[in-house]
């Protein structure tokens, strides 16, 4: 499985997004993050 992330398309998103959204989805994500306990450091440059 390739961890390739496309910042234009998450940019182009939340763009589209209104406030409220964007914070539950930011939310969301960090549950996320915190719970798979990812180390960012690891992300390629």
């Amino acid at each position: 499985m390739e961890n390739n992330i496309d910042f234009n398309k998450i940019l182009e998103t939340l763009s589209k997004m209104d406030k409220n959204e964007l914070e539950s989805k930011l939310k969301q994500a960090q549950t996320i993050l915190n719970s798979k306990n990812i180390d960012t450091n690891n992300f390629p440059k």
